[in-house]
């Protein structure tokens, strides 16, 4: 019971906020932007709340607790990469842009607005799978802890995060999102230390789940692989891992969910030290977790759905205060990922796709409300009727922004020649290419590793940009946005500011070195030395 009264709690404690919030939002910049003057902290905060979700502390969780946290971690690297990578060749040319949405900017860039409704329909489509994966894991979570159906939890989770989300924008979204990521942060640190107690401590933990019989290699570089194991052999788990990795890390890169965080941001410096951290953040959480999880198979090699690995970590492993934490923790997380996903789609269908940019702020302020309810109903309704794949939903998602996305944010930045049909067409053909290829492999049969549907979609976006673009010219207008975006703002050029934003770099290079000497103590001493 104390469990569920602390996650009421924390329900109660968001919702309060939005509530709070919403009484400073007054016009559109405020609901959809936050008024562009968000810190650092708060942007990191937000980049990796909305980033980590069920899909991480259920769907990633299970994944190596059933025989596969190294090459999660392997993975992690080129993913945690793309904060930086975004920041310095997309992210900080989006916020020049000065858009409220980035399908907005796509239509800017193009000077089109076939070009950013294509955009945000897409945002829309993509995400709507996304945070249909993230609320069954909420649901999940919720059942397990209050009893009620999952049908119930679902209603629960979706209220929650519709209420403060729906009432307050941008703002809610962005300090609810700083609170929630110390929250998990916090449980992830310290909680991970206690199942290692309770799995043996170390270095013990690690040998005994190196050496369990029904996990061969489990700590392996590769994780198990052979016959009835997800992977055939190592070199398709590298391949594997390498490929999802460039995925995540083009998502981190270029999606709305991550990119729009710029959008808000006070500076472009902030935009940068954002990433910086965010970069490490998610290095620590992942190294904590999944080499964490998986030593639970020492104590309880039978938890199924393996996704509730870190839940009943949390209810069974540690104290019950920190129990509670961890819990609130991964809830955190969900919702964060839920309110954003939810104010991009919201924010799209009125910005992007239906509403008249003649009207008044209040009347679209008002419209982009209802709008959002609306949108959050049918996630409600499609959510009900999908049955529960929190991790490989939430891959999917992932694949249709980096193979429809990528391409085209990075071209529309460093390309002179570009033009509006190639870029609209390579949005298309890249999003189709990649559903074509999950639905073959649905009905058809799998496809090799080195066919996997992100590369098809990828390979026929870039295809459409660069033929497309030789049939036509680049336009005026086109060109001179282009031109704007690559200016650097007056901002950028202030000395103190540099001299702070030029330490970023140092800090991610000592982070490196810390994490590598981490892994080394804590990983690989006990099994190949002791």
């Amino acid at each position: 019971m104390s469990y569920l009264i602390g996650i009421i709690i924390a329900f109660l404690f968001f919702i309060f906020m939005g509530i709070f919030l919403s009484r400073r939002v007054s016009n559109v910049d405020d609901y959809y932007v936050s008024g562009r003057n968000a810190p650092t902290l708060v942007i990191t905060g937000s980049l990796v709340a909305s980033f980590l979700s069920s899909v991480t502390f259920m769907g990633e969780a299970g994944f190596s607790y059933s025989g596969y946290p190294i090459i999660q971690l392997i993975l992690i690297i080129f993913n945690a990469s793309g904060y930086v990578l975004g920041v310095f060749f997309f992210g900080r040319y989006l916020r020049r842009s000065r858009a409220l949405t980035v399908p907005e900017y796509f239509g800017k860039r193009f000077d089109s607005q076939k070009m950013q409704k294509v955009a945000g329909i897409t945002t829309i489509l993509g995400i709507s799978a996304y945070i249909v994966a993230v609320t069954q894991g909420g649901a999940l979570l919720f059942s397990s802890v209050s009893g009620l159906s999952y049908t119930a939890s679902l209603f629960v989770i979706w209220f929650a995060y519709t209420s403060f989300t729906f009432l307050s924008g941008a703002k809610g979204v962005l300090v609810n999102d700083t609170i929630m990521f110390l929250i998990f942060l916090i449980a992830t640190i310290v909680g991970i230390p206690f199942i290692l107690h309770a799995t043996g401590g170390w270095p013990n933990a690690l040998l005994e789940t190196a050496s369990l019989q029904a996990f061969p290699d489990i700590l392996s570089w590769h994780g198990m692989t052979g016959e009835n194991s997800y992977f055939s052999s190592p070199g398709e788990a590298l391949v594997w891992a390498i490929i999802l990795g460039l995925v995540w890390g083009t998502v981190v890169a270029v999606s709305p969910w991550q990119t729009s965080r710029y959008l808000m941001a006070k500076s472009e410096h902030v935009v940068i030290r954002s990433g910086v951290i965010a970069t490490i953040a998610i290095f620590v959480i992942y190294l904590f977790l999944h080499i964490g999880v998986a030593t639970v198979n020492v104590v309880n090699p039978t938890i199924n759905p393996a996704e509730n690995v870190f839940i009943w970590s949390a209810l069974n492993l540690m104290p019950t205060w920190l129990g509670i934490i961890a819990l609130v923790g991964i809830m955190s997380a969900i919702l964060s990922s839920c309110s954003t996903f939810l104010q991009l789609i919201g924010n799209s269908v009125a910005h992007d796709i239906l509403i008249n940019k003649e009207k008044s702020s209040k009347i679209v302020l008002r419209f982009s409300r209802n709008t959002m309810l609306l949108s959050s109903v049918v996630i409600l309704l499609i959510t009900l009727w999908q049955p529960p794949a929190v991790m490989w939903i939430g891959y999917f998602a992932a694949t249709l922004f980096a193979a429809s996305w990528g391409p085209t944010a990075f071209a529309s930045v460093y390309s002179k020649k570009v033009t509006k049909n190639a870029a609209f067409w390579g949005i298309i053909i890249g999003f189709l290419g990649v559903v074509a290829a999950e639905l073959y492999q649905m009905l058809v049969t799998d496809l090799p590793i080195y066919f996997h549907p992100i590369i098809i979609g990828v390979v026929l976006s870039t295809l459409a940009l660069v033929l497309i673009s030789r049939t036509e010219e680049v336009t005026e207008a086109e060109k001179v946005f282009r031109q704007q975006i690559l200016q650097l703002p007056a901002a950028l050029k202030d000395n103190k500011e540099i001299t702070i934003t030029q330490r970023y770099p140092n800090i991610l290079i000592a982070s490196g070195a810390f994490v590598i000497v981490i892994t080394f103590i804590f990983y690989y001493l006990p099994l190949h030395l002791l």
